[in-house]
């Protein structure tokens, strides 16, 4: 099937750039940084549909599904990128949050060709991780067309599954596949076809955005505070009784002794401060409450 690339925003030629390789250094940074503030104006457009998104997601995580990204190339990377950061920031089940990348785990580092025109890989990907009608799909391509994508996002709606695009061209495939489409118009990149650069700080800023809200509904936020944070090295170790210290304005050696006490578990020694509980009292409230800080100081 022969594609029409020119057809699409993100691979239209873009006026304010067709010179730039005649330009001094910094009046090319000057084309590329213009051309960079127009993404968070893009990505606002699509509050609406995001919001959405972040819903379904946060449901599906309380109900035990699983967010799970797919895309290839630039977009399979940055899903994988977002998933692998939820673990260490909201102390989430590494399996709660995945990234499939066309092409496996070697396309994470270098190009692996046809990878992404292969649907069928998609459908045996996805079997494979066990997804269901649980789970969310998010699929993440630029275009909006990539056949590995099209095709993990088909399997999903038969089984039933809640399905959001992440794509930069207006009504693409994507787009009509999915329940939630949500697309960001870059408009076409300084360097012609080179998607990873706005469309992949758009669909970074949105899949920050789908994570960083689902993890709050969920509760992992208290305040603007990271309070599911696990402490895995000395810098997180630090982090964790600079939390407690904000969250409860106590002093270092109070937010020291309940995080020895809590096993060093956050929210435990935040409501044990808070509410004056013993480490066991307090870890009983949270697991009333699912996790929830807030109720548990009512």
């Amino acid at each position: 099937m022969s594609i029409n690339l020119q057809k699409l925003v993100t691979e239209s030629r873009n006026p304010a750039s067709e010179a730039i390789d005649t330009l001094p250094t910094i009046d090319m940074l000057k084309v590329i940084n213009a051309e960079d503030k127009k993404v968070p104006d893009a990505v606002a457009n699509t509050l609406p549909e995001i919001a959405q998104a972040v819903d379904v997601i946060a449901n599906a995580l309380q109900q035990g599904g699983r967010l799970i990204y797919v895309g290839a190339g630039t977009s399979g990377r940055l899903g994988i990128l977002d998933a692998s950061e939820c673990p260490p920031t909201f102390g989430s089940d590494p399996r709660q949050v995945v990234g499939l990348i066309a092409g496996g785990h070697r396309a994470i580092l270098a190009a692996v060709e046809n990878a992404e025109d292969n649907q069928q890989q998609a459908e045996q990907d996805l079997a494979e991780l066990e997804f269901s009608a649980q789970d969310v799909l998010v699929g993440i391509a630029a275009s909006g067309r990539t056949p590995y994508v099209l095709g993990a996002m088909a399997y999903a709606n038969q089984l039933g599954a809640t399905t959001v695009s992440v794509a930069c061209n207006p009504d693409c495939q994507m787009a009509q596949l999915a329940n939630i489409a949500i697309c960001a118009v870059v408009g076409p990149e300084v360097v012609t076809g080179s998607s990873r650069m706005k469309a992949g700080t758009a669909q970074k800023l949105i899949l920050n955005m789908l994570t960083t809200g689902a993890m709050i509904r969920i509760g992992k936020v208290y305040g603007n505070l990271m309070v599911d944070v696990e402490a895995t090295n000395a810098k997180l170790v630090e982090r964790q009784k600079n939390i407690v210290m904000a969250a409860t304005e106590c002093e270092r050696d109070i937010a020291e002794q309940a995080l020895l006490a809590a096993d060093g578990h956050c929210k435990t020694a935040i409501v044990m401060i808070l509410a004056q509980l013993s480490a066991s009292q307090a870890k009983a409230l949270l697991a009333e409450h699912q996790g929830f800080i807030r109720p548990c100081l009512a």
